[in-house]
């Protein structure tokens, strides 16, 4: 498309602004931060009818007329979160994506964390090789978990449903069961995680897998999460799920439930986050191949120009601004085709939501995941990909970005 050949001048700033070194953006975002925080502080009283400061820890802020309460780190500092967290010991159970990202952000943050995964199983050794010492901070799930006052369960979701009967009689009355997705609890008539009845359970979401958690973690910035209650014992549940949040890399947070975190999430990675937008690649880039464009141009018009020029400008300022920024040609041709693709895709979007609410892709992830191979199948799966014509001209793409030059 013409898009990035139209883009008017006040794309430049933006552009040379995307190019700087990793270093620089870090020093950028922390001088923006500051600044927007400073000019947050002299203006807030004249944003009073869309920001509206009730107690230190919580804003109400309109979103596009709903408003929503939003939880900050800068309310939690670590010194706050040290005390708060003094006499708790946060056993993190399993050490995928989001267990590698969010223990080693509490660990960096001070606070007593350790770690339970299968000895000498392949989780065991990456946290090894992260620093966590057997015996010290890494233990096996049993004693970790009798260690804990708050057990982190960060389980994949079928192992969390296959682990559940020999779990559940450990998370005795004073703990805390810790969640990072609704699947478990939500889905129970499924996954038979019926929680015990005397704990509190709360949930804190990272939108964004465990390796953003955290690079994001440590840029300074940290990423966005959704925090939720399930069952409130001791009347202190929501205030520890925020601690939590913040905690393990955060930087703001709002409020959902249990229920509406699963479907959301569920619904989301098959649809616009992941599967939805690999297979419009694979639609847009099979008809330019089809019509005689070469894989490079079909790459480049698909792909390329979308990860690296537009989609992080619509994540930095919107798609209005984008709209404004783009040629008139461009910006033509996205109004009018809209509507079509709206049109042609909400009704799969609709049963998409459907088979996420009945309980039908839960089932097929229970099943899936639960296999003995899956690891192999999902190998095969990933080589499939791999060899796609569209990500083996990728690959070559990518070679030639400037950065990516010897």
């Amino acid at each position: 498309m013409s898009a990035a050949r139209g883009f008017s001048n006040a794309m430049r700033p933006v552009a040379r602004q995307l190019t700087k070194s990793a270093a620089q953006k870090r020093t950028f975002v922390a001088a923006l931060g500051a600044a927007t925080r400073a000019t947050a502080a002299v203006s807030r009283p004249a944003l009073a009818g869309r920001v509206q400061q009730q107690t230190r820890g919580v804003k109400t802020i309109d979103f596009a007329g709903t408003k929503e309460d939003v939880y900050e780190r800068e309310d939690w500092p670590k010194e706050k979160l040290l005390e708060y967290f003094k006499n708790d010991t946060l056993a993190l159970i399993g050490y995928g994506s989001q267990g590698h990202g969010q223990g080693l952000n509490l660990r960096d943050n001070g606070l007593n964390v350790i770690i339970g995964v299968r000895k000498e199983g392949k989780s065991w050794k990456d946290a090894i090789q992260d620093g966590w010492v057997p015996g010290k901070n890494l233990f096996e799930v049993d004693e970790a978990i009798s260690k804990g006052t708050i057990i982190m369960n960060l389980l994949s979701d079928a192992a969390q449903s296959e682990t559940w009967p020999h779990i559940k009689p450990q998370i005795t009355k004073g703990k805390t069961l810790y969640f990072s997705h609704g699947f478990s609890p939500v889905f129970k008539d499924r996954t038979n995680v019926d929680v015990p009845a005397d704990v509190d359970v709360i949930l804190v979401a990272p939108k964004g897998s465990g390796r953003t958690v955290r690079s994001l973690f440590r840029e300074g910035r940290g990423i966005n999460s959704s925090v939720a209650v399930f069952q409130d014992v001791t009347g202190k549940a929501e205030e520890k799920a925020i601690a939590m949040g913040v905690a393990v890399g955060s930087g703001y947070l709002y409020k959902t439930t249990f229920e509406k975190e699963v479907y959301s999430d569920l619904y989301g990675e098959r649809g616009c986050l992941m599967g939805g937008i690999h297979g419009m690649f694979l639609a847009q880039y099979e008809v330019l191949r089809e019509r005689g464009h070469s894989p490079s141009e079909a790459f480049n018009e698909t792909v390329e120009e979308a990860t690296q020029s537009l989609y992080p400008l619509i994540g930095s300022h919107g798609m209005d601004w984008m709209y404004e920024a783009c040629s008139t040609t461009a910006r033509r041709g996205a109004i009018d085709w809209t509507p079509r693709f709206k049109d042609a895709l909400k009704p799969v979007f609709n049963s998409l939501y459907d088979s996420v609410k009945n309980g039908e892709e839960t089932q097929r992830s229970l099943d899936y995941n639960g296999q003995k191979d899956y690891r192999e199948k999902f190998e095969a799966e990933m080589e499939e990909i791999r060899g796609m014509e569209i990500w083996r001209a990728g690959k070559a793409v990518r070679s030639l970005r400037p950065e990516n030059q010897k």
